[in-house]
């Protein structure tokens, strides 16, 4: 056995440790690029791919890995419908009223969104589902609201959010926190006045009592798709 075939038997091992992922049910396909860990594969939600993707980071250490792994959507769509939902859920957010928003169709950018006093920009890209959020907002938070609104899109299958923020902004647990829960507060599908969020080391738990298996796992979603978060740890019970 090559070293490299070792290592993927070792992922593979991994991935069948946390019945969470149920690898052997998911199209999950592994292999080595030209020195890095290659992830691809469509899986049931953020939960399966942000569990899987930690997996894999914690055996190959330093090694890169290339995620391409993709969540199925809730909603087939085309990129046009994705990035009309993307554009409009943004524009009507008024965290985001300051922000001048663009979206681009075929390779050019067409400005939707241009307040008088803008303090931060937002670029949309969608391609094959996967939504691409770029440009420059003046904090953590709306950064994170962004990239939730996109992810919330019935259609898309990943958000890659590379929003910076500017002036730098030190990242923190209470951020984190803050962010997860003004994220359950704008799931209109969530009691977020039930459940309660407290992060350590960018792990976030959720506790409290709601009454749906469906509910538990929308909250569970909601806090996997803030940027930052390494974990999530769901304490919520149904009753």
């Amino acid at each position: 056995m090559t070293a490299e075939t070792e290592l993927l038997q070792r992922v593979r091992d991994a991935l069948r440790t946390d019945t969470s992922i149920g690898f052997d049910e998911q199209p999950i396909v592994l292999a080595l690029s030209d020195g890095a860990l290659l992830v691809d594969g469509e899986v049931p939600d953020v939960a399966v791919k942000r569990r899987t993707l930690r997996t894999v980071a914690a055996v190959v250490a330093l090694r890169p890995v290339i995620d391409r792994l993709h969540v199925q959507p809730a909603q087939p769509m085309e990129d046009g419908m994705i990035g009309d939902h993307v554009r409009d859920a943004l524009v009507a957010e008024p965290a985001l009223a300051d922000c001048r928003v663009r979206i681009w169709v075929k390779g050019r950018p067409e400005l939707v969104c241009d307040p008088l006093s803008a303090s931060g920009a937002i670029d949309i890209r969608v391609d094959g589902g996967v939504v691409t959020l770029d440009g420059e907002v003046t904090g953590l938070g709306h950064k994170r609201l962004a990239g939730a609104l996109a992810w919330w899109v019935p259609g898309s299958r990943d958000v890659i959010n590379g929003i910076g923020v500017a002036p730098p902004e030190e990242d923190s647990d209470a951020e984190i926190t803050d962010a997860v829960r003004l994220v359950l507060e704008k799931d209109a599908f969530v009691n977020a006045a039930q459940i309660r969020v407290i992060t350590e080391k960018a792990v976030v738990g959720l506790y409290g009592l709601v009454p749906t298996e469906s509910e538990r796992n929308m909250a569970e979603h909601d806090a996997w798709y803030v940027f930052g978060v390494e974990n999530v740890v769901n304490r919520i019970v149904v009753g």
